[in-house]
């Protein structure tokens, strides 16, 4: 691997690079061998907190230090593809679970939301270089919004952190939630051991899938306008003699008949309607049969990640393709504004829900689990 110019070693690589494919040079523990440098390839996940996050094409990530890095370049994608490989557009995307869950938290903001941090912590700080524990709550809407999402170590000993949280939570009147998920950080790997260990019972478990969103775009081949005015018809949609053909439209805000179908709740709180409408930029589809929602989905657009969710469909519209035209009718609008890779989080045990994404390309990234604190807990 070469990376000298001139005879000089260079870093020519930095946080604005994220998402595309580098090569990395980097120091070696002094007693690690004789070997003074270890070289990288592979897709540049996240920089943050001092940390390079890098995803190798095998899925695994490597973390380096970002003080031990002597040179870096990234690869041009295209010259450098392989022989019959797709456009980069079409791959699967490469990130670790950590630059996931950040995005995916940035898709369901919570209406209330403080800090564990170390000393010295910026306490405003975002997702995205934050530290610490962040506590959420939104009323009790969603698991994500109320639970803690712990991105590093909270500056405090554990037990007392989590006595802080429960104390936290019991003022708002909540159960105390945290989200780990597997793989995302040592951090969070050893908290879910002594969580266990502590009583903290794990009472969800789901699993964020990932694809490349190009090829969902391209799933349904009927253009879907962008508006207020429901005038496209599903491909494929209609089932029988004198069935009511669906039609869609996209918007920026809710509609009564899109929360209507949506089966969280019945009549939705104000912490709900905020959630389901805050993120970066968020679409919402509906296709209607009639003056009904037949189906309606939810996308969230943040860089180059299209976030979905809330794909439902009513019983007596169900196998008619009506998902796979939703999905594709947000990819679409997703692409337009930059995005190239999808995920969502689906139950770990809805199988219905997995052959459908496993259809669309979507592929299995990490699970992630809720603890929940002891109801008995007065520690």
């Amino acid at each position: 691997m070469e990376f000298t110019t001139g005879g000089r070693l260079e870093v020519r690589i930095s946080p604005a690079d994220v998402g595309k494919r580098v090569s990395v040079r980097r120091l070696n523990d002094p007693g690690g061998g004789p070997q003074k440098f270890t070289d990288t390839v592979g897709v540049l996940a996240s920089w943050t907190g001092g940390v390079v996050r890098i995803t190798r094409k095998t899925g695994e990530v490597v973390r380096i230090a970002e003080n031990t890095l002597v040179a870096g370049k990234v690869i041009p994608s295209v010259p450098g593809a392989r022989p019959g490989s797709p456009p980069a557009r079409r791959r699967g995307p490469a990130a670790d679970a950590l630059e996931i869950d950040r995005i995916a938290a940035r898709s369901w903001p919570p209406a209330e939301r403080a800090r564990l941090a170390p000393a010295g912590a910026d306490p405003d700080a975002g997702l995205a270089s934050g530290s610490g524990w962040e506590l959420r709550a939104a009323g009790g809407f969603t698991r994500r919004a109320n639970s803690v999402f712990p991105l590093s170590d909270p500056g405090l000993p554990l037990d007392e952190a989590l006595r802080r949280v429960r104390a936290w939570y019991a003022e708002r009147g909540l159960p105390a939630y945290i989200h780990v998920s597997e793989g995302a950080t040592a951090e969070q790997d050893a908290l879910a051991t002594e969580l266990a260990r502590r009583g903290w019972t794990n009472e969800g478990t789901a699993e964020v899938w990932t694809s490349a969103l190009a090829p969902l775009a391209d799933r349904d081949p009927a253009p879907f306008p962008v508006g207020d005015t429901p005038t496209l018809s599903a491909h494929g949609a209609v089932s029988g003699a004198g069935a009511p053909e669906p039609r869609g439209e996209l918007s920026r805000t809710l509609s009564d008949a899109w929360l209507a179908r949506y089966q969280r709740f019945g009549t939705p709180a104000p912490e709900s309607l905020a959630v389901l409408s805050g993120g970066p930029s968020v679409w919402f589809a509906t296709f209607w049969a009639g003056q009904e929602a037949a189906a309606i989905g939810r996308c969230v657009v943040d860089g180059r990640w299209a976030g979905f969710a809330a794909v439902e469909v009513a019983p007596e519209h169900r196998r008619r393709g009506l998902a796979t035209a939703v999905m594709a009718a947000l990819s679409r609008a997703a692409l337009a504004e930059g995005a190239s890779a999808a995920y969502l989080q689906v139950e770990a045990d809805n199988a219905r829900a997995h052959a459908l994404y496993d259809g669309l390309g979507f592929r299995p990234h990490h699970p992630y689990h809720y603890f929940r604190a002891p109801r008995d807990d007065t520690r």
